[in-house]
């Protein structure tokens, strides 16, 4: 029998943030520079209100349990007073990105939740068609994944026990192809969704601001805000 988690009063399916305090120095320091360690944690915020408040609607809407995973769990207090009403926010458990990930699945399985989505709080410009899709794919697919321009993924759904699919490094350009190599060896059926993008370096700001230019971005506006308002004083 599985642990009792938590999380929910289940069986939903859920929709699982992981995120950061953002504080300076331990958010977007890839981006350091151009930014400095202050404009990093305030991009990094502005960031994360932006996928909690799309997170937020989509669950809302589609029926789903949001969960606020955050790290470090200091910070759980913290961000509970900014993330909206309906999230529970709970610690994040693991000594890395791979444990937390597969803890995450584990603790929303244990809930009774059938379907389960993870993502990131560095991927504001992944969109509503993609949540969509991914939770309508999940009829079908055991494993759903929305992949990013550096090898990665923004978004990853299961309906499954299936937290071996983490069991490698992450933050390298080899992520997204290693987990669909383990999924492949659990014979696991898989689909890839619309792909989107990171903000991870300075040229990535630029391309948010395009994306944003050409309406493709109405759900990201604090982010999009930030960089136009970075923009003008450098």
């Amino acid at each position: 029998m599985a642990p009792a988690s938590t999380w929910a009063e289940g069986p939903r399916d859920i929709v699982a943030v992981l995120a950061k305090s953002p504080h300076p120095g331990r958010v977007k320091t890839r981006m350091c520079p151009p930014l400095d360690p202050h404009q990093a944690a305030e991009l990094y915020g502005a960031m994360l209100a932006d996928v909690l408040a799309a997170t937020e609607s989509f669950a809302v809407e589609s029926g789903l349990d949001p969960v606020l995973c955050v790290d470090p769990p200091r910070a759980v207090s913290e961000l509970a007073r900014q993330a909206p009403p309906s999230f529970r926010v709970v610690a994040q458990r693991g000594a890395g990105l791979a444990e937390r990930m597969a803890w995450a699945l584990d603790e929303a399985r244990a809930t009774g939740a059938a379907k389960v989505l993870l993502r990131g709080s560095d991927n504001p410009a992944l969109s509503r068609a993609i949540l969509d899709s991914a939770l309508e794919a999940l009829e079908e697919a055991d494993i759903v994944v929305s992949p990013d321009l550096d090898g990665g993924y923004g978004l990853i759904g299961m309906r499954g026990p299936w937290s071996a699919v983490f069991d490698h490094p992450m933050s390298r350009p080899s992520v997204l192809d290693e987990t669909l190599e383990h999924a492949a060896r659990l014979g696991l059926r898989v689909q890839q969704l619309q792909g989107s993008f990171d903000l991870d370096r300075g040229s990535d700001l630029d391309r948010l601001v395009e994306a944003s230019e050409r309406d493709e971005l109405d759900f990201c506006q604090h982010t999009v805000q930030w960089i136009h308002n970075y923009q003008m004083d450098t």
